[in-house]
């Protein structure tokens, strides 16, 4: 199993090849996914701390691109509805349903959508 630890939650465990925002929901975490996981958004984004996965899809590129959020790095946002489950990792959560008030929305599918092209 991958050990995922959340900033103000603790560890959540992920099966391998599993969506981050998936392994984070079951885990406890209230991660917001407001379009459903799809990379239309952005409520899903994540600061890593640690084990930032290298992969990126080209949808979770143009999503922030498009935002103008800074991509990765300590500094940086990506969106764990685009981020599969390789290896540990450490992480918070940007937005939840507790600090932001709203509804997490539509439950993500268990695979990557939109179909993952890797940049």
């Amino acid at each position: 199993m991958i050990q995922i630890t959340v900033d103000g939650y603790g560890t959540v465990e992920a099966r391998e090849g599993e969506r981050l925002v998936l392994a984070l929901e079951r885990g406890g975490v209230d991660i917001l996914h407001r379009c459903g996981g799809v990379a239309r958004c952005t409520t899903c984004r994540v600061q890593f701390s640690a084990g930032e996965p290298e992969a990126m899809t080209q949808a979770e590129k143009d999503k922030l691109t498009e935002k103008e959020m800074q991509i990765g790095g300590p500094d940086g946002v990506r969106l764990s509805c685009q981020i599969e489950c390789h290896h540990d990792m450490s992480l918070t959560p940007v937005q939840t349903v507790q600090n932001s008030g709203l509804e997490a929305g539509k439950a993500p599918a268990e695979g990557l959508e939109p179909e993952a092209v890797w940049v």
